[in-house]
């Protein structure tokens, strides 16, 4: 079995401009994303990114990157370019990592890993307790609503993503950026078009769930902070230099 990871990254986030290349402790972003992955040691690790500079920077920080088009409309179309550009016989599942997660738990990406290795499931995600009501109508907090409960080291099916929730009679989580194909799936999906659910939630996964790709959701242990605005950058800055 062999997985490949792949981060897409990008300078032009609307909300928070040039963020991969933000330091904490003297290194950027998207290479503390990219050492998590390394250090989960499930596979080869890749940046994917549209811009140079980033390319540059995590190749300076000792990691691996490829410079993609700049006209990917989502993440995934980016790190399917990278996949075919690499060419890497073997790979059967893709993990999608996003390059704002600097606080990702090493074990949450290796459970994830393991239940897609062990169910040979289409498509696999995470998903977190939900600990501050505030985060259920903040819109950068995606939420993920399954079948059942979640739990450690089990796969339920995701019922739909939202960015803000109202009706709380249901199985809500946090849900985390990080996704893992198989490759049959990844083909699959990049070759369906966005989604009116898509475009008008701005959550492609809503692609997979309108086209009935299975998403299958297993608990992670930790809840991190993605770094969506300049107050995520600064709380998130503030923990890590602490930790260190």
């Amino acid at each position: 079995m062999k997985t490949l990871v792949i981060i897409p990254s990008r300078l032009s986030a609307k909300r928070l401009p040039g963020k991969p290349l933000l330091k904490i402790n003297g290194l950027s972003i998207i290479s503390h994303v990219f050492k998590k992955a390394e250090n989960a040691n499930i596979g080869e690790v890749i940046v994917a990114a549209e811009d140079k500079e980033i390319v540059d920077e995590v190749k300076k920080d000792g990691g691996q990157a490829i410079l993609t088009s700049k006209n990917h409309k989502t993440g995934t179309d980016r790190i399917y370019e990278a996949f075919k550009k690499l060419n890497r016989p073997g790979v059967e599942f893709i993990m999608n990592l996003q390059g704002d997660e600097p606080m990702i738990d090493i074990d949450d990406v290796k459970r994830l890993n393991n239940e897609m290795l062990n169910t040979k499931s289409e498509l696999g995600t995470l998903g977190s307790i939900i600990s501050k009501k505030n985060l259920y109508t903040n819109e950068s907090t995606v939420k993920v609503i399954t079948k059942d409960p979640l739990e450690i080291s089990k796969f339920t099916v995701a019922l739909d993503f939202r960015r803000k929730i109202s009706n709380f009679n249901q199985n809500i989580y946090h849900h985390l950026g990080i996704y893992c194909y198989s490759m049959d799936t990844l083909k699959k999906f990049v070759s369906l078009n966005q989604t009116k659910n898509e475009i008008k939630n701005k959550l492609e996964q809503l692609r997979a769930i309108d086209n009935n790709i299975k998403i299958k959701v297993t608990l992670a242990k930790s809840t991190p902070i993605g770094v969506d605005t300049e107050e995520d950058f600064v709380a998130i800055k503030k923990i890590m230099e602490y930790k260190s």
